[in-house]
């Protein structure tokens, strides 16, 4: 965007944010809620144009909810305390060791060898790769450990950008492995957490990690059969052999050596702080066990803090302070609520209306802005909508949150997308059609899973 453009809208989202702080609140609407409503306007005009980062946004929106009198300093700045903003900051440091003792590497090579005798069975064994390690690591994290392996496997196959259908299959098998899994546990995409933050800030109640995984992991493997099948629809293998691949990834296997006992402390960490998760989350809390974790490593010595600057996304949380305290100020004033209900006077919402509408406009909206933006936007109405139709907030934050992280086509969707297409084996238009394709049927495909699936683990509507 440039750079005018950017000023221009942040001109605009002030405009809008003084002209709700000047205007009379209207019947039903107290000054806090209206103060509210405005900033949350705000917020989404830079969220969605991104004319300033989503980590300042965020800080502006904490400091705008005292200054306009919605909630006090204290209450603001005590949100940045949330659970899952902590639980956020515990997996990222838990993914920092995974690449800095270079167990996810191995964890990776290991699994693409078993998978790299034809030119198909290696897209499978990429997608279901970064699928299964989106499970135990944010998916932004997967795409850019896996983007240097499958860069070598493109380079040593003679791979020529912009030329190759085979190169374009081999980044959108990264890319659409790691989104998709990365819907499948609270590890692959901080969305997950926020969601759920905002979920016990708004309504006291909580989601386990173990509900999560039960809820959202058989749509997983749905996905990566469908995404599969529709890749080999629309892009061409136009390669037959893949032994140079097999070579370098048996040479690479050979060169990490056997594992380290770095390597098997963060694994055992690992396999303990989701066992943990599972078995004690919803009495521990799971951004205790994960802080906890946290610093087990630096007990252990595994890792030292420069490791952890050079991997945590110090600004996403930032951000997430700042849409949790949003979410909670609309929430506790009661703003969203009676938007919800001007907007929704005379139209007739029923549980079937509901999952179509907001499902859809969760995956078609997270294309053009950030998966966790997205989120922090939707969560707030969902639970309006939900109060109304008498769907359970629990299931409006799986309504909102899984869809939001289907996103199949543009970079600034979510950043697998984008490292995949920052190779240059493909251009957005030639992606346009099946990324389009996929999320419609990944739209489908959760539409199915909730009235079929969710129904057989006592998860009904209403």
């Amino acid at each position: 965007m440039k750079r005018n453009n950017q000023y221009l809208i942040i001109i605009f989202s002030l405009l809008v944010l003084v002209g709700f702080a000047i205007i009379p609140a209207p019947e039903g609407l107290s000054t806090q809620a209206k103060n509210a409503m405005g900033i949350f306007l705000m917020a989404v005009i830079l969220w969605v144009s991104n004319a300033l980062p989503l980590s300042v946004t965020g800080l502006f929106v904490i400091a705008l909810l005292p200054l306009l009198q919605v909630m006090s300093s204290k209450e603001a700045f005590a949100l940045f305390g949330n659970n899952a903003v902590f639980f956020i900051l515990g997996a990222f440091i838990l993914a920092a060791a995974l690449i800095e003792t270079g167990l996810s590497k191995r964890l990776a090579l290991f699994m693409l060898n078993k998978f790299d005798g034809t030119p198909k069975k290696l897209l499978a064994g990429i997608m279901l790769t970064c699928a299964l390690l989106s499970f135990i690591m944010p998916e932004h994290a997967v795409a850019a450990m896996m983007f240097p392996v499958v860069a070598v496997i493109a380079n040593s196959l003679d791979l020529e950008q912009l030329g190759s259908k085979y190169g374009t299959l081999l980044f959108l098998s990264m890319a659409w492995g790691a989104v998709i899994g990365g819907v499948g546990t609270l590890l692959g995409g901080a969305r997950n957490p926020l969601a759920i933050g905002l979920l016990k800030e708004s309504t006291g109640l909580d989601i386990s990690f173990f509900d999560w995984c039960v809820v959202a992991m058989p749509l997983v493997f749905v996905m990566l059969a469908v995404a599969f099948v529709i890749l080999n629809v629309f892009f061409r293998v136009d390669i037959r052999d893949v032994k140079p691949a097999k070579q370098v990834l048996m040479a690479e296997q050979k060169a990490i050596g056997k594992i380290t006992i770095n390597e098997m402390k963060a694994g055992y960490i690992l396999l303990l702080t989701i066992i943990s998760w599972i078995f004690l989350g919803s009495v521990v809390g799971l951004g205790v066990i994960a802080i906890l974790s946290a610093v087990s490593l630096f007990m252990l010595k595994v890792i030292d803090w420069g490791d952890v600057e050079a991997n945590v996304n110090w600004g996403i949380i930032l951000m997430y302070g700042g849409a949790i305290a949003i979410g909670s100020a609309l929430s506790s004033t009661g703003a969203v609520e009676w938007a919800v209900m001007v907007i929704l006077d005379n139209i007739i919402l029923t549980p079937v209306v509901v999952v179509l509408a907001i499902s859809f406009i969760s995956i078609f909206f997270t294309e053009g802005i950030s998966n966790s933006a997205c989120v922090a936007i939707l969560i707030p109405i969902g639970f309006s909508i939900g109060d109304i139709t008498g769907i359970s907030p629990v299931i409006m934050v799986y309504l909102i949150a899984i869809p939001a992280g289907l996103a199949f086509i543009l970079p600034m969707g979510t950043p697998p997308n984008a490292i995949a297409y920052s190779a240059g084996y493909y251009r957005i238009r030639e992606i346009l059609v099946p990324g389009l394709v996929l999320n419609l049927c990944s739209w489908i495909v959760f539409f199915i899973m909730v009235f079929i699936y969710w129904p057989l683990i006592g998860i009904k509507l209403i």
